[in-house]
């Protein structure tokens, strides 16, 4: 590396691709999905019509939604194997180990896995989009001895998602509000885990190697995790009139509240969140307790704007949203893996039609000019 060279660690500002996938306008204050906003999509279309959008580039006609939606529907079962698979895997694993466990031995099942052209892989990532809401699932339930739940030919993408996870049929109401938020979820430009996806596509890795990698990036818990951790504050709260202590004695012993503040948009306020919060009242009036859960939010978040300046980000909302729709904790962030699939799975195609493989620099900083001690004479220096 050049001394001149300028060292920006964890990549801040730096600029490490084109594309046309999706972008997030601070000045704007948007996010742009090939040319929509992220905000009108979700609110005016359901989310397969933002992942045709997404891996196909345009949003479907209606003869295309229709013959979209039929594809995602033929496509939704696991092979015998991967239900064994699932079956098998020991208490203690986290739902996100078993996801990556899971769709890295998926990928032996798909009969265009070592294609890297364009019509292989969006036909991959339609394909793993059918497949991983039952992989979360059913992984889930047969981990905690639970029978696992038929599909719902008559009802939608999101609600059998729900369907599968809770064994119950959800209203219209909650299963709209559900594919919002997968829609919300579905792309964000470049953090962590796409970014990841991309490095591994470069090396011309396939689609599912790539997705596995996105997994283990978003495990970590300061990419994914924060509706979880979000949900399991408001319910440690419980009573709205002890929220502000609790927040501001958090901040007073420098702990971080979660699902507050974005690497991008820093200070300003995240859309997706600003959209989701007017859509939670209700969601909140129909579930015993979630009027004073709602409460409790309000004043978190308000207490953060005042003493930090922060707003929240999309996880807030939605992990009291998934809380509120009796979704399992350790479920949400898989969820928000499924939803990111169409974003990831666009991303990967993109790569592999405008290859250049990654390989930044480091500046070292470690010692020089040490000699090799020969093991006779002495410790080698």
């Amino acid at each position: 590396m050049k001394p001149e060279e300028t060292v920006n660690t964890g990549l801040d500002g730096v600029v490490a691709t084109s594309t046309s996938v999706s972008c997030l306008d601070t000045v704007a204050e948007q996010i742009v999905v090939r040319g929509y906003d992220l905000i009108d999509l979700a609110t005016h279309a359901q989310y397969l019509d933002v992942a045709h959008l997404l891996l196909f580039g345009s949003l479907p006609t209606a003869h295309e939604r229709n013959g979209f939606a039929e594809q995602i529907w033929n496509e939704m079962s696991l092979p015998e194997e991967v239900e064994t698979l699932l079956g098998l895997v020991p208490p203690p694993m986290a739902p996100m180990d078993v996801l990556r466990t899971a769709l890295s031995f998926l990928a032996g099942f798909d009969p265009v896995l070592r294609e890297n052209t364009e019509p292989a892989n969006r036909e991959k990532a339609v394909r793993l989009l059918a497949k991983l809401p039952l992989v979360v699932a059913h992984g889930y339930r047969l981990q905690h001895g639970l029978p696992t739940v038929a599909l719902d030919r008559g009802i939608g993408y999101a609600a059998n998602f729900l369907r599968l996870m809770t064994g119950e049929t959800p209203s219209s109401e909650a299963a709209a509000l559900f594919d919002m938020t997968l829609s919300c979820y579905s792309e964000h430009e470049l953090p962590n885990s796409t970014f990841t996806a991309r490095v591994i596509a470069s090396t011309l890795s396939d689609l599912y190697g790539a997705m596995v990698g996105a997994v283990a990036s978003l495990k970590g818990p300061l990419h994914g995790g924060a509706n979880e951790a979000a949900a399991d504050m408001l319910v440690a709260i419980g009573d709205p009139s002890k929220a502000r202590a609790y927040v501001l004695d958090k901040l007073g012993r420098k702990e971080r509240i979660m699902g507050f503040g974005h690497r991008v948009y820093m200070r300003r306020i995240d859309p997706r969140a600003a959209l989701l919060e007017g859509h939670i009242e209700p969601l909140a009036q129909s579930v015993p307790g979630g009027v004073e859960l709602l409460e409790t939010y309000r004043i978190v978040a308000q207490t953060m704007r005042d003493e930090k300046g922060l707003h929240p980000n999309a996880d807030f909302p939605i992990g009291l949203i998934y809380h509120l729709l009796g979704i399992p904790r350790p479920l949400y962030t898989p969820i928000f893996f499924v939803a990111r699939a169409a974003g990831l799975g666009a991303h990967v195609i993109e790569q592999h039609a405008q290859n250049r493989l990654y390989r930044p620099r480091a500046q070292y900083e470690g010692p020089r000019g040490l000699s090799v001690v020969p093991a006779s004479e002495g410790n080698a220096q």
